[in-house]
């Protein structure tokens, strides 16, 4: 047993008007020896949120940030003001079918919150529904209010609706509620007047879905370690302890979800790892009978499954790590009566209270039937041309839609299903740098899309499939689209951008463009530049927006934010709240390997072994903006968040005379310490993600040599960094940014160094040569050489200013990873963040 001690005073004296807060370093409770490095982290005693002396240490960083931030106070209430002024305060949504109501969205000036509402819908002579346009402010024909968010927030210090779905009858409405931030689900279920009738379900992970007869549900239930494990069946008016369960994933590396399907006859859940996945099929008209597997693990095969009704239409990465499309016939033509009967019915003995002592994740006894549609039953369809990248699938009556990349940007293909043998079509949006998705409808209703970019506000519009050439063969038919508008080039597998042929074009009407007052996109460039990687190889793509009148004479201030992991991409959305930012600085993102923008193999080549591409990406980047003129040095801003925080970490500590100031949003900044404890939420899934450090030496290597908690170098000049982070996050806990910034502003002198030779604690590495040097290293080779500091000597390190360039941390002590709730709270807390940095870096506001 290792004894827990201390280096500084119980009572350690907190933040002054002057200096910031100091925790006391407290040894024996976290001891790392692996692989010949023992580690002795001195502030993981900060980690228990509920501990009254953290909660103390964490207000003290509140006013130590409060302190700091307090020249830029005003700055960060005109940026708030700027913000509302290019929002449109009173606002509604495009309405979503669902049966005969039409859903939306209300907004309201002096409302944080948004209301929710329906219509009935109304039908042409012809019996197609007429699209609700519903104007901001003004009530429809037979609308009525279902909930109000603001009156549910009343008296909370965090809300949040995270879903809502209406009953198949229309009866009832179902949404999840969080009161913590936490993303533990309690799920509402009401009647349409707004009278509650169940609030039983509590503590669900994310996935719901409806049983045919508006009667009871499916929801997800998850584990200790956050992991959608369980499904679980629940009757509206019955108690918790009643719901059955229906499906378990054992596998800790794997995780469930779920949502409604394109057909209404079934809903498919998958569970997936980041390299492999499988799917089952549950049948809405039967809830009691357990999901069918469709396709068991197969290795690095991901799925992506929607059915239409009598076949699934497949995405999958079992021929090729880039994507397919197939498509597997149903038994008994996918009848819910005909495949019921091949299923297990559930009972009472797999009920929560006979099973009150199971541990979550634990598997049925039983085993599963045969799968419905194993992957040699899978016809091809569709293979990526070069450069693209196919990602999801989704199946509708008359049309199926395929969204891809290709050249780093989304795209959508559309096959008309009339037609026997696929030609795809392109949804074309007419701007060099956009982003596109589809936006979900009912089974039998029109494609929709929503493009947008970082500078123009979204589009919804309704795609229209053309009149079928007389070749075709008719196949299910569609409902006709309406309104003619932009033109869609066709595409094939062979060729994305085929010569359109005659009569196959697409036609795009615009349902509704969000509103941004005072904001006029023709006064940026927003392009897509591409900078050399310093293997002199790899082009990194770069989303660069500037004022059109901005030259590249060396004087701009610059804001470069990225994320790169996950084969999560960081696409140019349109976000209100950084419309300040664009007016001032020259921005850009950087669309760095670990990300998904140019395809799997560019995500695969920014992670586990060769994570450091997705630093070096970035600092390449950040040297490019400085040398083609655009940005002048000693004025970048960075930004990052969660994993994107974990950029920041690497980056600061290897390059910090690139950057002016940091932003790191709830930072994943001691990745090291959180792979390598199992029993936090979401390790073990993320083992394929950075490698199991556990196990493997030349993992736990490469993470020795980029976590940032255990690298920040001694005595080096660091940028200003502002953390924020929540009590309640469970994606990245609050003890991460916590225990770095203690680190931060130890390795700069901005409080008394402690004097432990090794850094943040006591970590050795003297005897094994092959593993990560001390905490003072530099793990990322910076392109230009290290940065060492030569103040910095045998853990000595000169003592500095803490307002020269601060380092802050901004907790919220009852808010999860996405921060404050309502669009006020979240005005407010970023541009606290903005107007920090953009003090940094000489720009009045």
């Amino acid at each position: 047993m290792v004894p827990m001690t201390e280096t500084t005073p119980h009572h350690a004296p907190q933040a002054s008007p002057n200096t910031p807060p100091v925790a006391p370093k407290r040894y024996g409770h976290r001891v790392r020896d692996q692989f010949g490095q023992h580690f002795d982290d001195p502030w993981d005693w900060l980690r228990d949120g509920g501990n009254p002396e953290v909660r103390a240490h964490l207000e003290a960083e509140n006013a130590w940030a409060d302190a700091v931030t307090e020249p830029t106070r005003e700055a960060a209430a005109r940026l708030v003001e700027e913000v509302k002024a290019s929002t449109a305060l009173t606002d509604v949504t495009v309405p979503i079918r669902e049966g005969e109501f039409w859903y939306f969205r209300r907004f309201a000036e002096g409302q944080s919150y948004a209301t929710h509402h329906r219509a009935p819908v109304q039908r042409d002579e012809a019996g197609v529904p007429v699209p609700l346009v519903p104007q901001p402010g003004v009530p429809t024909q037979g609308e009525e209010l279902l909930v109000d968010e603001n009156e549910w927030a009343c008296g909370q210090e965090f809300f949040r609706l995270a879903d809502l779905y209406p009953s198949p009858d229309g009866r009832l409405i179902a949404w999840a509620r969080d009161t913590s931030g936490d993303e533990r689900y309690t799920w509402v279920v009401q009647e349409a007047s707004g009278r509650v009738i169940d609030e039983a379900v509590v503590d669900a992970g994310y996935g719901f879905a409806w049983a045919d007869d508006s009667a009871s549900f499916i929801y997800m239930g998850v584990d200790d370690a956050w992991r959608a494990c369980d499904v679980w069946w629940h009757r509206v008016g019955t108690p918790r302890e009643a719901d059955e369960l229906l499906l378990v994933e054992p596998d800790e590396g794997f995780e469930m979800g779920f949502a409604p399907s394109g057909f209404p006859g079934h809903v498919v859940i998958h569970s997936s790892s980041s390299t492999a996945g499988r799917a089952w099929l549950w049948l809405p008209a039967h809830p009691s009978v357990r999901p069918l597997p469709l396709m068991p693990v197969r290795p690095r095969t991901l799925v992506s499954a929607d059915s239409a009704g009598d076949r699934l239409f497949i995405v999958h990465t079992g021929l090729t790590q880039e994507g397919s499309l197939a498509q597997a016939m149903l038994p008994a033509g996918g009848s819910p009566e005909a495949l019921a009967r091949l299923g297990v019915t559930s009972s009472s003995a797999y009920s929560r209270q006979a099973l009150a002592d199971r541990t979550p994740g634990t598997p049925l006894p039983e085993d599963e039937p045969a799968p419905l549609t194993p992957f040699e039953s899978w016809e091809p369809l569709r293979s990526p041309g070069p450069g693209e990248r196919i990602t999801d699938v989704e199946a509708h009556a008359g049309y199926v839609a395929l969204s891809l990349r290709s050249g780093s940007l989304t795209q959508v293909d559309v096959w008309d299903r009339r037609e026997q043998t696929p030609t795809w079509r392109r949804v074309e949006v007419d701007a060099p740098v956009r982003t596109i998705a589809t936006v979900p409808t009912p089974w039998a209703d029109p494609l929709r899309v929503e493009f947008q970019s970082q500078t123009v506000p979204p589009t919804v519009a309704e795609v229209s499939l053309p009149d079928p050439t007389p070749a075709s063969t008719p196949a299910p038919a569609s409902p006709e689209g309406r309104g003619t508008d932009n033109t869609a080039q066709a595409s094939s597998p062979e060729d994305p951008h085929p010569e359109n042929p005659e009569g196959a074009t697409l036609t795009v009407r615009t349902l509704r463009t969000r509103e941004a007052p005072g904001w006029d996109p023709a006064e940026f460039v927003e392009e897509r530049v591409w900078v050399l990687a310093r293997d002199g190889a790899t082009r990194i793509p770069v989303t660069l927006i500037h004022h059109r009148d901005a030259r590249p004479d060396g004087t701009h201030a610059g804001w470069q934010i990225g994320y790169g992991s996950y084969e999560v991409s960081y696409d140019p959305e349109f976000e209100t709240l950084r419309l300040p930012i664009l007016r001032r600085v020259v921005y850009a993102i950087a669309h760095v390997r670990g990300g998904g923008e140019m395809g799997r193999a560019w995500y695969e080549d920014g992670k586990e072994l060769v994570k450091e591409h997705t630093f070096t990406d970035f600092i390449d980047v950040a040297d490019w903006l400085v040398d083609s003129g655009w940005v002048a040095p000693g004025r970048l801003v960075a930004e990052g968040r969660s994993a994107g925080g974990l950029l920041m970490g690497a980056v600061t500590n290897a390059a910090p005379d690139r950057f002016r100031a940091i932003l790191a949003g709830v930072p994943f900044v001691d990745a090291l310490t959180t792979i390598l404890d199992p029993t936090l939420p979401l390790t073990v899934g993320e083992w394929e993600e950075w490698g199991n450090p556990l196990t493997s030496r030349a993992v736990f290597d490469a993470m020795s040599r980029y976590t940032p908690y255990e690298n920040v170098p001694d005595g080096v000049l660091l940028p200003a960094i502002m953390a924020t982070t929540s009590v309640n996050d469970t994606r990245v806990e609050f003890i991460e940014p916590t225990k770095w910034v203690q680190r931060l502003r130890e390795a700069t002198g901005q409080v008394p160094f402690t004097g432990d030779e090794a850094g943040a604690g006591q970590r050795c590495n003297c005897c094994d040569s092959g593993a990560a040097g001390d905490s003072g290293a530099v793990g990322v080779d910076s392109g230009g050489g290290e940065s060492t500091g030569a103040e910095a000597s045998h853990g000595l390190v000169a003592a500095r200013d803490p307002r020269e360039r601060p380092i802050i941390l901004r907790t919220e002590m009852v808010a999860g990873h996405a921060g404050p709730s309502g669009r006020e709270g979240r005005w407010a807390a970023r541009c606290e963040e903005f107007a920090f940095a953009l003090g940094q870096v000489g720009v009045t506001v």
